[in-house]
């Protein structure tokens, strides 16, 4: 069952810089009842589709939200931004895809 959300793009700055994609606290909840058993560390391994990218993550829980990190490689395709804000697909990752 795909999810499609909208949310805000989000810098994390640490060594390095990170870009997340934040997934409403709602949907972020029906993605966690979904993945029971899924999860490994919080994390969730998902295919996503921001505009014409298809990528495969595992979003990261934070303050009862999941994030969904946004490669370089994505942020270049799609022209994203630090505030900008996306809408993004997500399906559960099967596990039989590499």
């Amino acid at each position: 069952m795909p999810f499609v959300f909208r949310g805000a793009v989000l810098e994390w700055r640490g060594p390095a810089p990170f870009h997340f994609l934040e997934v409403p606290v709602e949907t972020s909840d029906d993605i966690k009842e979904a993945a029971r058993g899924q999860e490994y560390w919080g994390q969730v391994a998902v295919d996503v589709r921001i505009g014409e990218t298809d990528f495969r993550t595992a979003l990261f829980p934070k303050d009862g939200r999941y994030l969904v990190p946004l490669k370089v490689a994505v942020r270049r395709a799609e022209g994203i931004e630090v505030g900008q804000q996306l809408t993004a697909t997500l399906d559960l990752a099967s596990r039989d895809r590499g």
